[in-house]
């Protein structure tokens, strides 16, 4: 996708998502949108606005737990503090986000790769992890919902453990 003369997004950014084939699309003359592919997570959505300085990153990983709340959120601080560049953060309404910033001046291909790896890192290796933490008893009845209804179960696989009974 090609950008507008009028934006600032630099074109190391377009060249490098273009490189790896990642949609995008721009929200303003200064930020674009980026969706990046995962496993657990399908898709990762993510934020990149640009300023004078920095580069400010704002990635969703999930709505706010529904169960299990202080284990999440206590969860999610420990791992802050063996995180590259980005930091698990809550907004107002406890939905959980990874947010970096980064200095423009360092955003070369090999910083970018560092970035988007370190999102798929950490939204998508413990996206199970979390869902399983914060929405357990939800995942369960929707199991059993779907057993009983007779509808597939598939992609809930990775929670059978959840429905199986405790010995």
């Amino acid at each position: 996708m090609s950008m507008s003369n009028s934006s600032v997004i630099p074109e190391v950014v377009v060249q490098f998502l273009e490189s790896q084939e990642l949609a995008f699309e721009p929200i303003d003359e200064r930020s674009i949108a980026v969706v990046v592919p995962g496993e657990q997570k399908l898709t990762t959505t993510v934020s990149l606005a640009f300023g004078e300085t920095a580069l400010t990153v704002n990635a969703f990983v999930i709505r706010h737990p529904d169960e299990n709340t202080e284990n999440v959120y206590r969860w999610l601080l420990e791992r802050n503090k063996r995180m590259y560049g980005l930091a698990y953060s809550i907004d107002h309404l406890g939905d959980i986000y990874l947010t970096g910033r980064f200095p423009l001046r360092a955003l070369d291909d090999q910083e970018l790769d560092r970035i988007f790896g370190a999102i798929s890192e950490y939204a998508d290796g413990p996206f199970n992890l979390l869902l399983e933490l914060g929405f357990a008893s939800a995942i369960k009845r929707e199991w059993q919902w779907r057993a009983q209804s007779g509808l597939p179960t598939d992609n809930l696989a990775a929670f059978r453990h959840l429905t199986e009974p405790r010995e």
